[in-house]
This record gives structure tokens, sequence and C-alpha cells, in this order.
């Protein structure tokens, strides 16, 4: 019985009681037709009342002058015909809903003005008089006014109250002069040719999209609050929907039809990268794409094995299926009304919530949700921002200086040196190596600089990179194809770079108003072909009435052409490059606080830890292990300068522990010992664990003059180790203080407590393997030494970094030599029966990791003890002939057995006229050092003014070490390491 029937079938069936059927007419007639799409619902903002209300407008101002306000532009002229100015006024919600726009309009312009004096002084120009103004009248008669006052509301409690970083804007908002005056943006836009119209537009209808970074920390206070002021049932999150994708949509169908996985596997592996090209155009990886281009997915559609058949017609059935539920990583509704009046709800878990909460979601999605008319702020958190949070709170900590980074000096000459030397690792946007080489080469000397690379510096504009920095240092002519344009192109050397320089100068060159300037720039990047040929038609007619040339004026328009799709968002990157300006500006100016923050908001990831901490010791800044009497919660800097590892880092002892020690220490200054320690930090906050982590993290060294980490562990009279017995101490002492009647007598707790505190048991010193391996264990890297030092040269000079293997394009066919420590080894079971492994290694500057199979599994899979150093040969191929290049293991030795067949001595290259004393000093202090690892020593020395050089043999031998190789690179001296 469980089919559709047909209407014939459902006659039979019924035909004793015929009304049944008709009823089913009766229902379908009271079916409402309901369409979700609406106006904008904008929440109320609540105005001041000394402001005024909404029933005084209403008594006040008549519908006629609100219909000559909302129809008219900011001038008072005429611009609608009666039909199109009444089609507005209901599309606005008609007089009952103006009343409420008028009403916020006229409180948003007076923030407005007062926030303009604040930025730019009591007498605004007159083309701020006409900007604000503009801009104002256009948000009235969009009907948003409301939307602007939310959200100058929740940035400013934000920064005022909550003590939350806010970023300085993102994307087109910050064109806005309005939004910069009300604090929602912190980029002054007519400074930096920022336009409104990229942002709203009144010939392009659309609501606000105002994107906010916060700090990660303080965006849930933002939620908070927002939640707090217009109500839980009127806020909420937005769902997003996971859909089923070609090779999951196979995996899920094979699953179920118990298709093997070895087919299921290969199935999804037809999937190419990269899929065919069709009338220009890369397909999507779609399976109806894949049954209907690729051959090899026509085969398997006419197998013979049935179950791989239905397999694949079942999975295209359900691909883009949705597949679960999420929440959408920013966007927040705030509404009207109950959220529950205009849209269904549901509940999600937040995964981006440490609670792992249930939160209230809307079940429409992002795309669908503003059709409905509900408002959607994004919430975003920056990490950038946390950083530079925390660097100003340690700066204020160890210096006493307290930073208001909004008033940084742009011109910092720190900051552009930083930049012109391309010390760029660990600040925002600028950091990778490409950015670097770049900027060493640009040598940047303005914000507009900065702004211009932060642009260009993407797939496709790139190529106008070495043009860009040929024509700032002179090497090519600046040239504008009509002088008037050098008003907009002087900033970028006469190089197109944003989308807001092509839509001011076609207003320049050819009349084009905001409007149609904007529809340029949309149509240039979209590449709107019938649109552009009609705006081409524009540009030429106004640019001739304007007096130019028609032949150069096609010029430009085909320049704008190749370039405009390219062209960006101006607004976006220079908020964004200023956020990167701060972050140079602290690592320039207070270094070590700075990289502390950065440390401090990378300890989860241990390669992007090891990394900075790299960068810290090219900076000259001591990184040290954690110490109770130095370390704070997170990464700090100390009264020497020197970095030390937060005591709420180390695994296993959290924010609350780390709190109480510091407690301690801020109310009775430093520790004297390990007694003192456990006399005065909260005894609930400490037991064994704690303790020994402590101690193998080395948060004790500081009382090495009296315990060593060992002690900690070794065992007395009673059986107890000393961490047993000093928390013990440590309990009763501090309970005997807080009760002086009450007698610690009466049990051998007692008698220890009274008669003293508990001895310590020295024990047997560590060998340093071990140690480093605890160390590395709790903190997450090794601090102290590396247990790779040994085999520095080795690894320096006698293989491809593990960085630099990770991060190079494979080829195949040459050998490549690579070495570190094995830091996990895995053995799982292959398909084939027997095993396999995963085998991952580190070294200096990064991991890796490596599958052995087969045979190479039973010759190497000894190899995988962590803390083994070893040394890999291998080269890349192919397992089969269509298979991925993968890299396969040749051998593998120990890295022991590589001592001393790496270099052969160092030679040191050096200008007649600047061998000083300091490196001399330093070469004398290295040679009475130690002798170990004696090597040659030779001198180039280059004569400058002949540029002819000789190379001197040294009688001296010199250590040749890794303390040798900091030292020399410290002092920037040029040497190369003789290979054998």
């Amino acid at each position: 019985q469980e089919w559709l029937k047909t209407q014939q079938e459902m006659y039979d069936i019924f035909s004793d009681i015929p009304e049944a059927l008709e009823n089913t007419n009766e229902i379908v007639a009271k079916v409402e037709h309901y369409d979700i799409d609406h106006g904008p619902i904008m929440p109320n903002f609540e105005i001041p009342a000394e402001f005024g209300t909404e029933e005084e407008y209403r008594a006040r101002i008549t519908e006629q002058e609100l219909f000559d306000e909302f129809t008219r532009d900011e001038n008072g002229n005429v611009v609608l015909s009666q039909e199109d100015a009444e089609k507005k006024i209901k599309k606005l919600g008609g007089y009952d809903k103006l009343y409420r726009i008028k009403f916020e309009a006229d409180y948003l312009a007076k923030l407005a003005y007062e926030g303009a004096h604040r930025r730019y002084g009591e007498v605004l120009t007159d083309e701020l008089e006409e900007r604000i103004k503009f801009e104002l009248h256009i948000m009235k008669t969009m009907g948003f006014p409301g939307y602007f006052l939310i959200v100058q509301d929740f940035i400013n409690v934000a920064r005022q109250q909550l003590g939350v970083s806010v970023g300085p804007g993102r994307g087109s908002a910050a064109g806005s002069c309005v939004a910069y005056c009300l604090g929602i943006t912190q980029i002054d836009p007519v400074k930096y040719d920022l336009l409104f119209e990229r942002f709203l537009n009144p010939d392009r209808i659309s609501l606000p999209d105002i994107d906010i970074d916060f700090d990660d920390d303080g965006r849930a206070d933002v939620l908070h609050y927002v939640t707090q002021k217009y109500g839980e049932e009127k806020v909420a999150h937005i769902i997003t929907y996971g859909t089923m994708a070609a090779k999951s949509a196979i995996k899920d169908v094979a699953r179920i039809e118990q298709l093997p996985l070895s087919e299921s596997d290969r199935l999804t592996k037809l999937i190419p990268d990269r899929m065919p090209t069709v009338d220009g155009k890369e397909l999507k990886p779609t399976l109806d794409n894949c049954y209907n281009y690729l051959p090899e997915f026509k085969n398997e559609l006419n197998s013979n094995n049935d179950l791989i058949v239905e397999t694949l017609k079942f999975a295209k059935a359900l691909e883009g299926n949705v597949r679960n539920t999420g929440v959408h990583a920013c966007g927040v509704i705030i509404c009207r009304d109950d959220i529950t009046d205009w849209v269904p709800v549901s509940t999600a878990v937040d995964k981006a919530s440490d609670s792992k909460e249930k939160i209230i979601v809307t079940q429409y999605e992002g795309r669908v949700i503003e059709e409905t008319g509900l408002i959607k702020m994004d919430f975003l958190g920056l990490k950038t921002l946390s950083i530079i949070k925390e660097a100003v709170n340690n700066i204020k900590r160890t210096r006493g200086i307290e930073i208001d980074m909004d008033t940084i000096p742009i011109d910092d000459p720190k900051t552009y040196q930083l930049y012109c030397e391309g010390r760029t690792t660990g600040t925002f946007q600028f950091e990778s190596a490409g950015m670097q080489k770049y900027l060493r080469e640009l040598q940047p000397s303005t914000f507009e600089d900065l702004i211009a690379m932060n642009a260009l510096y993407r797939p496709g504009p790139m190529d106008y990179i070495p043009d860009f920095i040929a024509r700032k240092h002179g090497r090519e002519p600046i040239v504008y194809d009509i002088p008037v344009m050098e008003t907009y192109l002087k900033d970028t050397y006469g190089v197109t770079v944003y989308q807001e320089q092509v839509m001011l100068l076609s207003r320049l060159l050819a009349n084009f108003t905001r409007g149609q300037s904007d529809t340029l720039r949309k149509a240039m990047g979209k590449k709107m072909i019938e649109k552009m040929n009609e705006l081409k038609a524009l540009f030429l007619e106004g640019g001739q009435a304007n007096g130019h040339d028609p032949k150069v004026l096609d010029k430009i328009w085909a320049d704008w052409e190749k370039f405009a799709s390219y062209a960006f968002n101006k607004s976006h990157a220079t908020c964004y490059s200023w956020v990167a300006f701060q972050t140079a500006y602290l690592k320039a100016n207070y270094p070590a606080e700075y990289m502390a923050a950065v440390l401090s908001r990378n300890r989860n990831n241990s390669e992007k830890l090891s990394g900075f901490i790299d960068e810290c010791k090219k900076m000259h800044i001591p990184v040290k292990g954690p110490d109770v009497n130095e370390s704070f919660a997170e990464f700090g800097v100390n009264s020497h300068g020197d970095i030390r590892f937060g005591i709420a880092a180390l695994k296993g002892i959290g924010e609350n522990v780390a709190a109480e020690i510091l407690a301690a220490r801020n109310a009775g200054g430093p520790f004297t010992s390990i007694y003192d320690f456990v006399e005065r930090v909260n005894p609930s906050a400490l037991n064994r664990r704690i303790m020994d982590t402590l101690a193998m993290a080395g948060a004790f060294d500081c009382f090495s003059d009296q315990i060593q980490r060992e002690d900690f562990f070794e065992v007395n009279s009673k059986g107890d180790t000393f961490s047993e017995a000093i928390i013990r101490y440590g309990q009763l002492f501090q309970a005997d203080k807080q009760d002086k009647s009450m007698s610690l007598f009466g049990d051998d707790d007692a008698a220890m407590a009274t008669s003293g505190r508990p001895p310590i048991v020295p024990g047997l010193r560590w060998v340093d393997a071990i140690r480093l391996e605890k160390e590395r264990e709790i903190v997450g890297t090794y601090h102290s030494a590396n247990p790779l030092d040994p085999f520095f040269l080795e690894l320096r000079f006698g293989t491809t970094s593990l960085k630099q293997f990770s991060e190079s394009t494979p080829e195949e066919g040459p050998e490549i030599t690579l070495g570190g420590m094995v830091v996990d080894f895995q053995s799982r079971p292959a398909r084939n029966g027997g095993n396999f492994g995963i085998l991952k290694i580190q070294d200096y500057t990064g991991s890796a990791e490596f599958r052995l199979f087969g045979q190479d599994y039973i010759d190497f899979h000894n190899y995988g003890v962590a803390g083994t150093p070893i040394y890999i040969k291998g080269s890349f191929g192919r397992r089969f002939q269509n298979s991925e290049v993968r890299f396969k293991i040749n051998s593998i030795r120990l890295l022991q057995e590589m001592k001393g067949q790496v270099a052969g001595g160092i030679t040191i290259n050096v200008a007649a006229d600047t061998l000083n004393d300091t490196l001399q000093g330093v070469l004398t202090e290295h040679i009475a050092s130690t002798n170990e690892n004696l090597m040659p020593l030779r001198f180039r020395v280059a004569d400058p003014q002949t540029s002819r050089h000789i190379t001197l043999e040294s009688q001296l031998r010199i250590p040749l070490n890794k303390e040798l190789i900091d030292k020399l690179e410290n002092l920037e001296v040029e040497f190369t390491v003789d290979r054998l």
C-alpha cells in the first residue's frame, strides 16, 4: 500500500465515501500561499529620551514633508517621477515606517556630526560637509539608519566598556565617512580616496554589509552584550548545510551497498584534481561531468559488476543533497521581533565554543536569510587583534607604557626599516617569503606603498609588481595617458591598482555618476560584456565632451579591461594594511613583547611555535623555559628582556593553577625556595602530578642551587617521592597557619610539619636526551637545548631542511637527503594484508611524515623509535604508471653514522678593510672554548678596489659547531662550510 497512488486508484479505494476526496479539495482551497521574501525588518534601536520621541515626530511632521524628504536628493532636488516616488515610499514600508526611519536618521546625523568634529575639528570643509550630508541622505532614503545605530553602538561599547580589541574595518564599509565619524571604522576614507558608493549605492539596492573583526577572546563578550540588549528571543546564529560532494557521495553509497573499501577508494580516485576544459572553461568536479567527460567513468558505468553500476547511479542522485548541519562561523541575526515570528529555528552545537553548547540557529541558511528581511551581522574573530592586544598588555606590564594603537605614528622610521629589510615574519599579511623579497626590492617609504603591495600580491596582479617597483625607484618613467590622471594615480606611480581608481577616473575623465562608476567597477570585475560595451560608449562620449583624444580614451579603456578584473578593493587593502602596520610597529619598537604575544597565540601549533622561536633567536631575543619566579600565565617578558614560556601553556597545568601561582608571587614577591613555594601557593591548586610537571619542564630550575629536577622523583625512606612529601608538608603548613589553635602533633604527618621541612634526597642526573624529551613532552618544544644539536652540521649542510622539502614542488628523479629525529611512528593494518607504517620526523625547521609500504615497512620500521636521530635518502616517483607523485625512501641510517662526513673546515669571507676587532675577538674566544671537532679555518679576503680576492689558509684549527655558526650569523658575517 506504500506508494503514491494515481487519481483513479484513489477513486477506487474511496468509492464508498466519495466525500472524503471532495474534502481534499476543500483543504487545498484553504492553503495560504506564503512568500518568505520581505523588506528589511530593522531592529528598533533605543534612542535616548532627551533627543525626542517617535510620537513627537508624528505630531510635528506631515506626510507630505516625509514624501518630499525621502524622494528628493540631498539638496532637495526632485529626482523621481511621481509614480517612482510613490513606489519608493511603499517599498520603504509606507508612512508609518517612514516616521521611525526619519527619527532614527536624525539621531544618526547628530552622532555623525559629533564624531566628525572629533575626527576633523570644529570647522568642517565644504567637501566634508557635502560628503557627510550625501551619505546620511543615502542611508536614510534606503531605510538603513537603524542598522548603523546598532553597529556603532556595539562597536563603541566593545571598545570603551568591554575592553575588546576591534578591527579598523574591513571590506567596502571603510569607504563610508559617516562610519568613520561614528567609530565603526578607523581609517579616514577622505585621506585615502575610499568611496562610499563602493559600499552603499542607491542604484544597487541591497542591505548594508559591515563585517566586524574582534579579538578572539572578545568576540563572545560582544555577542553576549548584543543578546542581552535585544533579547535572547531576537538574536540567533545562522545554520549551515553541508552537502554531499562527488567523492563523499560515492563513499557513502559504497558503504551502504557494501562495496569493498578498495573499490570505493579506486572509484573516488578516478575523480581528477583538475577536470577537463570545455569551451575554454574548466568543468566543475561533479559526478554528472565525470560521467559525461571522463572515459574511465564511462567504462565503470558499463561494468559487469552490478554493485559498481548501482553505486555510481545512486551517488549521482545523492550528490548535492544535505549531509549535515552546522553553525555559520560569524553570521548573527538581530531581529525586531521574536525570531520565530519570521523564520523557523532549530538548535545546533557551536563547535567554535569551548563549552560545545547548543545554540539557537535559523533554519534558513545565509544566502536565503536576507531575502526574508532579517538583518545579518558578521562578527568575526581575528587572531591578529588578539596578538596586538596581548602585546600591548605585555608592554604595559614590563615597561609601564600604555600604547594607543590607533594613534601610533604612521611614518615611524623603525617600522619602515623593518619592511625594507623584509623582517616581517610574525606580522600580519606581509610575512610570506615572496612578499619579503618584494619588500626588500620595493623599499617602502609610505603607507600607500604598503597598501599597494597588499593589493598587488595576489595571483594575476603579481605580474605588475616589478613594474611598480621600477617606477618607484625611477628605473622606468611614470607616464600618465592624460596628465590629469596623476590626481588619482600618483600614489601608485601611474599603475592602476584599485577598483576605486577606476571609479574615480571614470568620473574625472567622462563625468560618470557615482552609480555609473560603481556599475563600471562591477561590470569589469565580473566581465559583464554587454554592460561593459554600453558603458564604453558612455565613457568615450563623456571623455570626448571633456576634450580628450578618443584614441587615448580607447587605450585607457583597453588597459582597464585588462587589469580591472584584478583590481582590488582599496578600502579592504587599506584597513588590513593598517592592522599589518600595527603588528610591524610593535615588532620593530617592542620586539620581545610582541614576539611573546605571537608565541602565546600559536602555542598549540608546535611547528609554528618552533618557527617563531627561531625568529626570536634571529632577533637576538632569548626564549627561555618556564620559571615560577619569572613566567606569567602565557609567554611573557622578564626584567632582562628575555621571553619566558607561560605556566598555563604547560601540558596538564592550565589557567587556574597558573593564576594561583601568580597570585602568591604577586602578593609576597619571588619564591626563595621550593619550601617557600608550597608554603605560599594555595594547596588546592597543587598535587603530585603538577609538581612533577613543573619540575620536568624546568620551572623550578631557579632553585637549582638547592634542588635538581631529578630530586623530585627520588624516593625517601618512607617510600614517598619528594613531590609527594613536599605537597603534604605544604598542606599541613598552611592548615596550621590558618588555625593557630590546632595542634599538628598526633601523627607522622604532623610530626614532619613541626620537626621541619622534608629533606631533599639527591637523585641521579638524567642523561640530556631524557631531560630534553621530558621538556618537549610537557612544553611542546625543546628550550634548554635541542637533542639534534650534536648533528647540527650534518643537518644544516648535509640535508635538505624539512621545511624546504615540504614547501618545494615534487620533482621526479633527483635523490634527496633528509635528516631529523623520530617523534612518532604508527603501525597500521594494510588493506592487502600485513602492515604499513607512518613515520614522523622533525628537524630545526619543521616536520614531515613518510609512509612505509610493503618491503619498505619490513626494512625500515625498526627505525621508528621516538627520539632516534636518522638520515634518509629517497626520491620522488610513482608507485603505478598513473598514480600521483610520492616520496619513496631508498635508505635510512642512524644520523650518528654521518658524523664527520659533511664538513671539512670553514672559510670566512671578509673585506680587506673590515677585519674588525669584534670578529677577531669572537673567533679567539671560540677557539679557546673547546677542543672538540677542530677543523681548518680559512679566510677569503676581498679587495673592494680591485674586485680581487685571495684565500688565506690559517694555521689555527677551530671548533666547528652550532655555536660558531650562530655567532657568525649574528654578526652577519658571510662564510662557507667546506664540504668533504
